[in-house]
């Protein structure tokens, strides 16, 4: 199945292209960093944090990284900077600053 993916570059002309944009494999998100659009990104305060998950529940795009049921981090690859983990946020546990 791998062997249909298709990876588009400045160089690839519309023929090698999949018709219509048709997506041929699913779960392709995960070869494409979609963060690097991002303008503002959430900050985690380790010291701060209470490990409700809350952020996790509704982080969009599964971007918090969560180990043994504890936060352990952002995934800034894929993180679109939503800002609505940080707002729910009830410890000050999490920022929401601007891309340098």
């Amino acid at each position: 199945m791998s062997n249909r993916k298709v990876n588009i570059t400045p160089d690839t002309t519309w023929k090698e292209t999949t018709p219509g944009g048709v997506i041929l494999d699913a779960g392709n998100a995960e070869d494409f960093k979609t963060g690097d659009w991002r303008s503002m990104k959430p900050v985690w305060h380790e010291d701060k944090c209470k490990h409700c998950l809350l952020c996790w529940v509704v982080c969009p795009d599964n971007s918090i990284k969560v180990e043994n049921g504890k936060l352990t981090g952002f995934d800034y690859d894929h993180c679109k900077g939503c800002g609505v983990c940080t707002k729910q946020c009830k410890f000050g546990a999490l920022d929401f600053v601007p891309e340098e």
